[in-house]
Order: C-alpha cells, then structure tokens, then sequence
C-alpha cells in the first residue's frame, strides 16, 4: 500500500539551505581556489614565472592610503553571496573590511549599495573581480529563481531546484535558489532514493521495481522513495510499488491534470521536464505538490553588480 503523504514529514521531501548550514571550510577552498587562478595560474600545466596582481603593484602610492568602493546593483535584483565578502576578504590578507548594507534574498533595485568595502586599495583592488564573480553568479541564480517563483504565483504548489549544478558550487546554488523563494530537492544521492528512467530500464519489470523500492526501505527506512514515470500507464504499477513521491516527466498540462485524479492524493507529485517561465502560470492550479526545474540555475544569467570607488 502506498504511504500517505501525511505519513512524511515534509521536511525530508524539500529543505531550503540556509547560511549557517554551509561549510566554511569548503567555501574557504572555493574562494583560495579562485585567488590562484587569478594571482598564480591554478589550473595550467606550467605556472606562469611571474605571478601576482602585477597591475595594482605598479601604483605602488596606493598604499600611503586607505580606500572605500561600493558594491552596487546596475540592474533591480535578488541579493546573494554577501556573507562570502568577509571571507574573501580575510583570505586577501586581511587589510579591508566589508560593510553588509542588505541582506540576502532581499529584492534590491538598480542603483542600490549592497555593501561598502574599505581598507587597503591595494587589497580590493586584487579583490575585486572574485568578489564580483561569485556575488553575481549567485545573486544571478536568486534573480532568476525569483522571476520563477513570481511566475508560479499564489498556489500550494512549491518551486523545487535539481542537482543540475556547477561542479563544486552545488551548495552554494543551492543557497541561492532559497534565496530567491525556491525550496530545495534533495542536495545528492545521499538524501533521497529517486528511481529514475534508466533505473527502471535496468530493472526491466514491475515486480523488479516493487523488490527495488522494498529494498530502498529496508536500508534507509527515513528517506523518501520517488519514482519517476513518463506516462500515465506507469502510475499504477509505481503506486502498487510503495512510491513516496511520483515524478511526472514531460506531462502536457492536460495529461498532469488526469494524472493527478488518478493518483488522487494517494502520494506526492511533482511535475518536471521542460519547466519554463510561459508554462508557470498554466501548472499552477493543476494541484501539484512540487515543480522542479534545473533553469533556475543551468539558465540564470550573472546580474549585474559592480564596484564603484568613493573619491
């Protein structure tokens, strides 16, 4: 018999990262990695002989005194990636600080000062292109989850992020897509058993389906079994196997409609596959839990945000 979905803490289908929930350690690395390609050629086979910001070490007055530069908004948007600043920061040595004027997740609009930096130019001048890359891929992601979000509108259905993620960077996307409004599916393979097309193209039977997920639940009988399934055929054979959570992939409006009569209830559904901005509004009243999307990353485009210094 298929589980209820109020036999599921909702907790254990979607989350929303938090900062406190990243691991500093691993943000630390990030940012040292992205200070070596910058300053000493990480990723190349032959180091450069010559490495350093060589062109703030030509202005060599810039040290007799201290500088400040705003961070600012050139185009509206959803504000991510200010607690990186202090970090960034303290990895450059140290010299300059960060003064945090919003916050994020906060909606910001063109003109508007995200923080002011203040210290040694030589400091943000070296700091500035990684402070402006990882602040406008994430607050990019956010904007875009943003837009998303809006486009869904006021319904019970949540907006869920993928694992199509950046190498690395996953954690942090993540992050920004809460962020933005998004909720988060499972962050790895680790957090959730999920039954995809090729799962089942290796299992070849219902019965073998069935035996899959009753063995995902002896071994992690805290986790969440979704089944993913490309018509509307599979659905029985899915429910008759025990699924938390069926994953409609690529249903028209219409076929996500007759779907969710048929499992009436019985289970979580969520729609994926093809999710885009004009389609939003068409899904929003079908009675879906979930709609999950890999655009609000894999299609977020950099916002603009730049450097401006206070003479």
């Amino acid at each position: 018999m298929p589980a209820s979905p109020k036999s599921l803490s909702a907790d254990t289908l979607l989350q929303r990262l938090a900062w406190d929930d990243l691991d500093l350690g691993h943000l630390r690395r990030l940012v040292e990695m992205a200070r070596d390609e910058d300053l000493h050629g990480l990723g190349l086979r032959t180091r450069p002989a010559r490495s350093g910001d060589l062109s703030t070490a030509s202005i060599a007055g810039a040290a007799a005194r201290s500088g400040t530069a705003d961070l600012v908004a050139r185009e509206p948007l959803t504000v991510c990636g200010l607690p990186l600043l202090p970090l960034i920061l303290s990895i450059y040595g140290g010299r300059a600080t960060a003064q945090l004027r919003t916050r994020d997740g906060a909606r910001r609009p063109a003109g508007a000062v995200l923080a002011t930096l203040s210290g040694d130019p030589r400091t943000l001048l070296t700091a500035e292109r990684v402070i402006l890359n990882f602040l406008q891929r994430l607050s990019g992601v956010a904007t875009q989850t943003h837009r998303y979000v809006e486009a869904l509108g006021a319904t019970r259905t949540r907006l869920l992020d993928t694992r199509k993620t950046t190498p690395g960077y996953r954690m942090l996307e993540k992050y920004a897509v809460a962020c933005g409004g998004g909720w988060n599916h499972r962050l790895g393979l680790f957090d959730r058993v999920m039954l995809k097309d090729n799962h089942l193209a290796l299992l070849g039977s219902t019965g073998g389906l069935a035996a899959a997920v009753a063995a995902a639940k002896r071994a992690a009988p805290e986790l969440p079994v979704e089944i993913e399934v490309d018509s509307l055929a599979q659905i029985p054979p899915a429910l008759a196997a025990g699924a938390d959570v069926l994953l409609l992939d690529n249903f028209t409006p219409a076929q996500l409609r007759r779907a969710v009569a048929l499992i009436g209830g019985r289970t979580f559904t969520e729609a994926s596959g093809g999710i885009t901005l004009k389609k939003l509004p068409q899904l929003a009243g079908l009675g879906l839990d979930f709609i999950s999307t890999g655009a609000l990353v894999h299609h977020s485009v950099w916002a603009d945000i730049g450097l401006d210094w206070k003479i």
